[in-house]
């Protein structure tokens, strides 16, 4: 109620009610069966655009009968609208052409070679199929147009992810094409259990999502406040899977995420086998897959095709990166501000010797330091590839080396601030690597305060805040809390080998668990 209010005062009670009183969409309007008043209610509704092609014909070799042919000019394959459709609509004989025997089922059933055909009666439809990229014909005196699925536009082929480097895997992408991305899910699980739900969302975009999972291992309950979730979105426009992920994440004030999102097949299709759900959405090549867990995020596709103990080893030294990226500046705060005395004597010595001529607190060092990575991290970023990569490296140490030099900052300073960096692109989500950001900032303020006490605190909130999050149901940090003695085989230190994960991770499948027979590795021992 105190939300309603606030937005009331914000943008004012007489326009919230005017837009909740204006409907979200016209009334269903049926087509015409004369050919002149649909074409001129297109032209209407379409207001005479320059991309939209409308071309009236004869269908028919003798007598024939008037038709129209529509479609959206760059949308639309016009070779196969022309070898499929044009060409036998207008070589057909009467026998086929006749309107006294149903002329849209005769064309659809025995002229046209294309394989979508599907039947339109109302104006609504039709305007979403032809700017879907459909092609449309209208014959004069049917009340029934044909939507043909001939669509074919520009598309970037499939390559190698660009956010997420394959070190041992396969080196393909999705696309910005939802078919594309879906032929690439279908390609790696060839099951008939493997379900597509499309639905079209974004009241102007009419974006295309599919819902992806398997039939016996995803679980109702998720499905369900998905189907929900997505549902209930009313926006004017869908342009990237991150609009569909603001809306359906369960909790929207945590900087933790608790949706996966991935440009890669492997990742989504293993998420499938293991009971989880896809979103695809058209126009982008990032897939969410839900529900993700902690532990999601913090393991990499390559730790599965490499040797098992490789893969533990690097998880090791991934967690051990995690806690070095959350709280080695706030822990340098703390020791060198609070707690010298848990510092040997000579190291001791040292530091204070190189902090001697720094005029500024070690909270400000260590800020101003943080800081100005994080603006040579955005620049590189948002800089040309030529030049991002060269100048946030070069300027991380012309700058570094600069502050030391002129007596801004200490020589430890430097390396804690750098070994942070280094320590944050280990984690393999870029999504994860945020948050440590953000909670890094958090920390040296506690730190600055309080010390260890205050880096404590400050662990101790996130710990509490972790254990709140819910992704669709499933606690945020399963299995390890709650304990689950099964799922350790693949957690975020150990990876026991394939052949030993008899069962699918219960922190995500409850039924169909069974992953491979434990038999076969005692053939495999015994072979």
């Amino acid at each position: 109620m105190k939300l309603k209010a606030w937005v009331g005062q914000l943008f004012g009670e007489s326009q919230l009610a005017n837009a909740s009183s204006e409907p979200s969409s016209s009334a269903p309007t049926p087509l015409l069966e004369s050919l002149q008043s649909n074409l001129a209610q297109i032209r209407q509704a379409l207001g005479d655009s320059g991309d939209i092609v409308i071309r009236e014909f004869k269908a028919g070799k003798t007598q024939g009968i008037p038709a129209a042919l529509i479609y959206t000019d760059g949308l639309t394959d016009s070779a196969k609208v022309q070898d499929m459709v044009m060409r036998p609509l207008m070589l057909a004989t009467d026998e086929h052409i006749d309107l006294r025997n149903e002329t849209t089922e005769r064309v659809k059933n025995q002229l046209l070679t294309i394989g979508d055909v599907t039947d339109i009666d109302q104006f609504q439809t039709l305007y979403g199929s032809l700017l879907a990229g459909d092609t449309v014909i209208l014959f004069e005196g049917a009340a029934t147009a044909l939507a043909l699925d001939a669509r074919g536009w520009k598309e970037r082929s499939v390559d190698e992810p660009t956010t997420q480097a394959t070190i041992r895997g396969p080196k393909e992408g999705f696309t910005e094409t939802i078919k594309t991305n879906i032929g690439l899910l279908r390609r790696k699980i060839k099951s008939t259990d493997m379900r597509i739900e499309l639905q079209k969302i974004g009241r102007l975009s009419q974006t295309d999502v599919a819902l992806v999972y398997i039939n016996g291992l995803a679980e109702e309950s998720v499905l369900g406040q998905l189907r929900h979730r997505l549902k209930h979105i009313d926006i004017d426009a869908v342009f990237e899977s991150g609009n569909i992920e603001e809306f359906i994440q369960d909790d929207t004030i945590s900087f933790f995420p608790t949706i996966l999102n991935t440009e890669r097949p492997d990742v989504i299709a293993a998420g499938l086998v293991e009971g989880r759900v896809a979103i695809i959405v058209d126009g982008t090549p990032f897939v969410l897959l839900v529900p993700a867990l902690f532990t999601h995020f913090m393991q990499s596709p390559d730790d599965y095709y490499q040797r098992a103990d490789i893969a533990t080893l690097i998880r090791m030294l991934r967690l051990i990166a995690f806690f070095l990226a959350l709280l080695a500046p706030s822990i340098y705060i703390a020791i060198t501000s609070f707690h010298q005395e848990m510092l040997p004597s000579p190291l001791l010595i040292s530091l204070t010797a190189a902090r001697s001529g720094v005029p500024f607190p070690v909270f400000v060092e260590a800020f101003v330091m943080e800081l100005t990575f994080e603006l040579l991290r955005e620049a590189g970023l948002r800089m040309p590839k030529a030049i991002g990569q060269a100048i946030s490296i070069v300027g991380a140490l012309v700058l570094g080396e600069a502050a030391v030099q002129a007596g801004l900052v200490s020589p430890a300073m430097v390396i804690v601030v750098s070994l942070t960096a280094i320590t944050t692109f280990v984690i393999p989500s870029i999504s994860l690597a945020v948050p440590i950001r953000i909670l890094r900032f958090m920390l040296m303020g506690l730190s600055a305060m309080f010390g260890l006490y205050g880096i404590f605190i400050g662990i101790v909130y996130i710990m509490l805040h972790l254990n709140t999050l819910r992704s669709f149901g499933v606690p945020y940090l399963k299995p390890y809390a709650p304990f689950v003695l099964g799922d350790q085989k693949d957690g975020v230190l150990f990876r026991v080998p394939v052949w030993a994960m008899f069962l699918r991770s219960f922190a995500v499948a409850k039924r169909n668990i069974v992953r491979q027979r434990p038999q076969q590795t005692r053939e495999r021992g015994e072979g």
